[in-house]
């Protein structure tokens, strides 16, 4: 795989892709970022952008980690105490989940997010967003909120500028991050600063084959032990022979096949033995002709899945 390719493989979105193709012909070491609101757990919808991180860092880009706790405390997720423990927790988990700790920029917002130039640049870009532009752009990490506070208001405004304050190239996010992104993109060079590359990744199924949500629990979280990953695989939604909106098959897609060039499915002899894959396309195709049973898949995600969160479990 080419250096472009792995900076683009599992990506939903990337604004614009002229613009990333430039990036990289013309710098050898660009920078990207993302910020992470230090609020829960760490699920693997969170991993889907550290995932993405580490491809970045492998096709040469220097990159930085936003541990966002001003953002957490005003998103009303605990005291300032309460989030920089989380924030510490985050770290180690991605950290072990990969990132390049010698080579990645761990940054808190608490360190650069109350000096008079950030909070300047913040009451400038409030100047040129409406109200309404500011509330749809929290919507959409908000979750509909019924009667957001001020302060949340000021979140994506907030985050914009710390893209601006960074000084990076890519702003990297999941794609319910776009409308802040592009809120970046468009406010930023009016008071100087360059707009952003914006790589946007998708928003993975729940287990259940709903929307991710914490409430259904209906995710596998980094801190999940090797029983609760098999329990909670073993009653996903998975139908035989279907490979579109299947979670199962999702799992291989973003996070196993990135990690292993080759995936071994322990089977009985009666049952036709073993089976080994070298590709997601290989699995897709032999999941859909039904040579490899749901049974059989939801195993091999647990094993790899469990592989994979080995070491989070033993830094936590």
């Amino acid at each position: 795989m080419d250096r472009l390719e792995l900076i683009k493989r599992n990506v939903q979105e990337i604004v614009t892709e002229q613009e990333l193709d430039d990036l990289v012909a013309s710098k050898e070491h660009p920078t990207a970022y993302v910020g992470y609101e230090p609020s829960g757990k760490i699920h693997m919808g969170h991993v889907l952008t550290v995932n993405k991180l580490i491809d970045l860092q492998k096709a040469g880009f220097e990159i930085t980690v936003l541990l966002a706790d001003m953002h957490a405390y005003l998103n009303q997720k605990g005291t300032m105490e309460e989030v920089r423990e989380t924030a510490d927790y985050n770290k180690r988990c991605f950290i072990a989940l990969g990132l390049d700790a010698e080579n990645t920029n761990f940054v808190y917002g608490s360190d650069f997010q109350l000096g008079s130039d950030y909070m300047l640049n913040v009451l400038k870009l409030t100047r040129a967003t409406s109200l309404n532009r500011a509330k749809r752009s929290m919507d959409e990490v908000g979750r509909k909120m019924k009667d957001p506070k001020v302060s949340q208001m000021v979140y994506p405004i907030m985050q914009a500028v710390d893209i601006a304050m960074l000084g990076v190239d890519v702003a990297v996010g999941g794609i319910d991050q776009r409308k802040i992104h592009m809120l970046a993109r468009e406010g930023l060079p009016g008071f100087g600063y360059k707009a952003p590359i914006c790589i946007h990744t998708p928003i993975l199924l729940g287990l259940d084959g709903t929307k991710m949500s914490s409430s259904s629990e209906n995710f596998i979280s980094v801190d999940d032990t090797e029983k609760a990953v098999t329990k909670k695989l073993n009653k996903a939604f998975c139908t035989a022979g279907v490979v579109e909106d299947n979670p199962v098959i999702d799992l291989f897609k973003y996070h196993i096949f990135p990690r292993y060039d080759e995936v071994v499915f322990e089977r009985p002899e009666k049952y036709g033995g073993n089976m080994t894959f070298h590709s997601q396309q290989e699995l897709e195709e032999k999941f859909a002709s039904g040579e490899l049973h749901p049974a059989d898949l939801k195993g091999g995600a647990g094993k790899y899945m469990n592989l994979i969160l080995g070491p989070v479990r033993d830094v936590l």
